[in-house]
């Protein structure tokens, strides 16, 4: 995925670990924890925590976060993705808060129901994490799977928003516990 050098960020922190956020003059582009898996290098970017944009979506992660916020209203810019990429993000975000979808069901819902392995690669790339939820895919039956983030910060947002999903050995209860137990942004 290649963004433009021209793009502002910041980092701000978070229950779940500091967390990049990017933009350009109108929408947010990105949204990574620090340190994950495809974020991209933002060395050339412009750092600007006091940039409107940059407020609004710490202010709207936070309470997100606190439980005191169930949807975000931020302009969005999906630029940086193919087209096959795009159509997979903008099905995420019809996944509504306490649900969850498998790979199968996303590929399905965007016309191309042989493809879930391509889907998973595209979700696995969202640029926009938390904000367009990609959290909320899960395997089949309902298994936790990868997630460019850490399986721990998803097992949290899951349990955040109360969705169903099999827990593994590794990765249960406790999640929430530490995200309520920790200062806010």
């Amino acid at each position: 995925m290649k963004f433009s050098d021209s793009l502002f960020c910041t980092t701000v922190p978070s229950p779940l670990g500091p967390i990049v956020l990017a933009a350009t003059d109108l929408a947010l582009v990105g949204l990574w924890f620090d340190g994950q898996r495809h974020q991209p290098d933002a060395s050339r970017w412009r750092q600007a925590p006091a940039h409107p944009l940059m407020a609004q979506a710490s202010a709207q992660l936070s309470d997100y976060l606190a439980g005191r916020r169930r949807q975000f209203e931020l302009p969005l810019s999906f630029t940086g993705g193919s087209a096959f990429e795009q159509a997979v993000w903008l099905a995420l975000q019809g996944i509504p808060r306490g649900g969850t979808c498998s790979y199968s069901a996303l590929a399905a819902a965007i016309g191309r129901p042989k493809a879930a392995r391509a889907v998973g690669a595209a979700v696995g790339r969202n640029p926009l994490g938390i904000i367009v939820p990609c959290h909320r895919v899960l395997g089949t039956g309902g298994a936790l799977t990868g997630y460019a983030g850490g399986l721990p910060r998803k097992v949290a947002l899951l349990q955040l928003e109360g969705a169903a999903f099999a827990p593994s050995p590794t990765f249960g209860q406790p999640a929430l516990q530490s995200l309520s137990n920790r200062p806010s942004l």
